[in-house]
């Protein structure tokens, strides 16, 4: 039964990847211990884009993120704040007031590298002494490494740029994933007998490195094991407009509309251009036979 109360992981969270997963770990254990509910509070855009103008090229979308949350991290409670200049303004203390008076937190569970409010004063040291004055419980998380490695969104992001999926799992603890509605393409794979879904990477998303990958398809259906092509289709045209191409295997059915998500397992090989669509098609068929024994290989079933 709900008490009105809430233990709240801050932060922006993206990727969602171990470090990440050991905060939200610790939210959830000090919500039962004080009878509340776990809560995550992210934002709406990378605070980096705001305050410094940079770029960041994210490992998922708003909702992507808020959907990891809740499937990975096991909190259901996800409260998404408008990152805009006026916020990027607000004194710390007016915002951490916010959370304990307006939102119910008792207790706030931080990163080391936490902080907010004009000019990021509102840091995680200075955060738990103001917790500690107005009777909030703080705790501050330490980095987590991996293999002597600290888990990071940034070096994930370069794990994804080179297409290392194997390894950009590990640091995520998850797969790394892409997911959309499923759209009508220009349905050339039908034509060569390779049916295909299509849908584009979202727009502020991270490109993973252009290639063919093995993936698994999560379906209204259920899990698909499949092959996908991100990238361009140098064959065909390159506009340059990429987009994220699926051949699920041995799946029969029409999937438009529907929203797919897609995780990317394992690097196959590069895009590239074919002299012709036979050749392109003999290809995926040998990239198949690829994705059908890496399937076997790692989970002792014949596909």
């Amino acid at each position: 039964m709900s008490t009105g109360k809430r233990v709240v992981a801050l932060g922006f969270f993206d990727g969602v990847h171990l470090g990440h997963q050991a905060l939200m770990k610790l939210a959830r254990e000090r919500a039962a211990a004080l009878n509340a509910q776990p809560a995550v509070i992210t934002f709406d855009a990378h605070p980096d884009a705001v305050v410094f103008g940079t770029e960041v090229p994210l490992l998922s979308t708003n909702a992507g993120r808020e959907e990891l949350i809740r499937r990975v991290a096991g909190i259901g409670d996800v409260i998404t704040l408008h990152f805009d200049e006026t916020f990027m303004r607000t004194p710390w203390e007016d915002f951490i007031r916010s959370v304990t008076e307006d939102m119910g937190a008792v207790h706030l569970v931080l990163g080391h590298d936490f902080s907010c409010g004009w000019r990021g004063e509102g840091r995680a040291q200075r955060i738990a002494a103001w917790c500690g004055e107005h009777g909030v419980g703080c705790d501050i998380v330490q980095p987590v490494l991996l293999d002597g490695v600290v888990v990071s969104s940034t070096y994930i992001r370069r794990l994804i740029t080179a297409g290392d999926m194997e390894e950009a799992s590990r640091f995520l603890g998850h797969p790394y994933s892409v997911s959309d509605t499923v759209v009508h393409g220009y349905e050339r794979g039908r034509r060569m007998g390779i049916p295909t879904i299509n849908f584009p990477i979202p727009s502020g998303v991270i490109v993973p490195r252009h290639g063919v990958y093995a993936t698994r398809a999560w379906l209204p259906q259920g899990p698909c094991p499949a092959i996908t092509n991100v990238g361009v289709r140098p064959t065909f045209r390159d506009d340059g407009h990429v987009t994220v191409e699926t051949n699920l295997l041995d799946f029969q059915g029409e999937l438009y509309g529907a929203s797919v998500r897609i995780d990317l397992l394992a690097f196959l090989r590069d895009e590239k251009k074919f002299p012709s669509q036979e050749d392109l098609a003999a290809q995926i068929r040998s990239d198949i036979e690829a994705t059908r024994q890496y399937f076997s290989e790692r989970e002792g079933a014949a596909l």
